[in-house]
Formats: structure tokens, C-alpha cells, sequence
């Protein structure tokens, strides 16, 4: 990037996000992407062919929302185009987390609800997360599935494939996917046992008007 701004503590995130969400075991190594706006015009965001749980910031890309790599000597994600017409489609978004956490994405693959609204918490921070119908990883249709849903909701399940979550920050948008995680092993084990009690309508509403 000679001659050109580097970026370097917007790029330290979202490696030290990464490198965080390796750690708590929420992704694999060669799993996942994590992105945050810079700027109106540009975002940084994880490349492909990284080790994630030792990334460092020289290893974060740059890209323009038009989609020109200014990083041309790291290759970008293979979903950097999904991350891109989120940011192009939703002007509230700042963050962007994608990764393929165990029980969540279990979920995707069962096409079935995860119960978010058996702890306040939850309901708080995830609310009703949004299934999002099937589509190839790295194409197109995936990014203008997921630009489309993200208007929607900011917790998403892709069907068989893994969790996008954002916000207005790397914090907010990684503590939606922990905490849906969370809930996703909570979902297990009171259907397991047989012993659900949810937080009703009321507390719903209340939570709900006050924290979404």
C-alpha cells in the first residue's frame, strides 16, 4: 500500500476479532469472515488463504464498497461481495460477522428455530433470528440473499451453511453470535430434557420495545 494510508487500527480489529473468534472455537481456521467500514467508501475486511487463529493486521484487506481490492497483494474473501452489498444495502451497518459455530449452524442444517427467547438476555441481544434460504457460498445469489435479509433482521441463519451477524460495531456484531451460540446449546438441552419455560408474550414486548 505504498502511498497510501494503511489503516493500521482498523485492520488490528478486525484481526484481534478474528483471532478471537478462532479461540472460542465459534469458527475453523479456514472458516469465516469478519468485516468493519473504515470509512463512506471503504471497509476491512479478512481475505482467504489466512490462518484465522494467528491472524495479523498486515493479513486484513482493504476494499473499496465498489469492490476494488486495494490490498492487491491479499486475496479477498470469498464472500467479500456478500459483505459488500450488506454495507452497500444498509447504511445502520458498521460490522460484519460470518462463521460456522458448531451448534448454530446445526441449526441451519435442521431448518430449525433457535429459541432465543428463553433467557432475557437472548431476546435482548439476538432477538428473532431470520432464517435465510440456501444459496452457494461465494456467489451472487448468496450476496443478494443475505443484502436483502439484512434489512430484515441482524441475526441470520444461512440454511446449511453458518451465521451472519452485525451491528453497529465488530463488539455488538461478535456478542450477537456468541450469545445466539449460547442459546443455540440452551435450545438442545431444554428440548432434551423436555422442560421449557419461555419468557412468555409480555416479557417479550417488554424487551423488545426497549432493547430492538
Amino acid at each position: 500500500m505504498k502511498g497510501r494510508q494503511n489503516y493500521k487500527n482498523e485492520r488490528k480489529e478486525v484481526a484481534r476479532f478474528m483471532r478471537r473468534l478462532y479461540r472460542h472455537g465459534l469458527t475453523t481456521t479456514s472458516g469465516g469472515n469478519i468485516s468493519r467500514r473504515i470509512s463512506d467508501k471503504l471497509i476491512a475486511i479478512t481475505p482467504s488463504a489466512t490462518d484465522k487463529g494467528r491472524m495479523r493486521w498486515k493479513e486484513v484487506g482493504i476494499m473499496s464498497v465498489a469492490g476494488e481490492n486495494i490490498t492487491q497483494e491479499l486475496k479477498p474473501s470469498i464472500e467479500h461481495a456478500l459483505h459488500l452489498n450488506v454495507y452497500n444495502n444498509n447504511n445502520e451497518v458498521n460490522a460484519i460477522v460470518h462463521a460456522h459455530p458448531l451448534f448454530a449452524t446445526s441449526f441451519t442444517a435442521m431448518r430449525l428455530n433457535i429459541n432465543t427467547s428463553l433467557t432475557a438476555e437472548a431476546r435482548a441481544i439476538c432477538g428473532e433470528p431470520k432464517l435465510v434460504p440456501y444459496a452457494l457460498m461465494g456467489t451472487k445469489e448468496l450476496a443478494e440473499t443475505v443484502a436483502k435479509h439484512s434489512r430484515e433482521s441482524d441475526v441470520m441463519l444461512l440454511e446449511n451453511h453458518g451465521v451472519i451477524t452485525t451491528g453497529s460495531n465488530l463488539l455488538q456484531a461478535f456478542d450477537k453470535l456468541e450469545v445466539l451460540e449460547n442459546a443455540a446449546k440452551m435450545t438442545l438441552i431444554v428440548e432434551m430434557t423436555g422442560k421449557k419455560s419461555s419468557l412468555g408474550k409480555y416479557r417479550i414486548l417488554q424487551i423488545d420495545k426497549i432493547f430492538r
